[in-house]
């Protein structure tokens, strides 16, 4: 099977959502609500508006095998709770996988895909943050070059939700 990064569209609002509510699923199935909650991503109303505006924002990215969707990646600016960069950057707004396909370097290559895009675009700098209470994923993403920067808390799930702030540098 092959892997192939596209841009997403509108279109892709039904994958996007299954995606996260696979992963979603499989969190809950492990005790580990913290991150999104325990519900299907697609049951609140405010996730589906956002998939649709990573849809039709132009920062969607797309990875499929054999034109399966597999992964998704989105593009844009920081969330107005993380500091700003103070210089030009790519920031990973959104990064899922199928857990159906977990160990096949899917985020990796969706990854990879970030950094290359941002230096076609002569940017060296590449930011994301995740869900802090979940040491794999933090170790996950150092493993793919990130270095932490900032922690910050803001309330999303009805309780504070604590995220780790991720930088990678490109050379150059």
């Amino acid at each position: 099977m092959s892997l192939t990064i596209r841009e997403g569209g509108p279109d892709d609002v039904p994958a996007v959502l299954a995606l996260f509510d696979e992963a979603v699923e499989w969190m809950v199935a492990r005790g580990q609500t913290g991150q999104w909650g325990d519900e299907p991503f697609s049951s609140k109303p405010s996730n589906v508006e956002r998939a649709e505006a990573w849809a039709a924002g132009g920062g969607l990215r797309m990875a499929e095998l054999d034109g399966e969707p597999v992964g998704l990646l989105v593009l844009g600016d920081a969330f107005p709770w993380i500091t700003p960069a103070g210089e030009p950057e790519v920031y990973i707004g959104a990064l899922v996988t199928s857990r159906a396909h977990a160990g096949e370097d899917i985020g990796g290559a969706l990854v990879r895909r970030a950094y290359e895009e941002a230096a076609a675009s002569g940017i060296r700098l590449v930011r994301l943050d995740c869900w802090a209470g979940a040491p794999r994923l933090v170790q996950w993403y150092e493993e793919q070059g990130f270095t932490r920067t900032e922690t910050f808390t803001v309330g999303f799930t009805g309780s504070d939700w604590t995220g780790q702030v991720f930088e990678h540098r490109l050379p150059g």
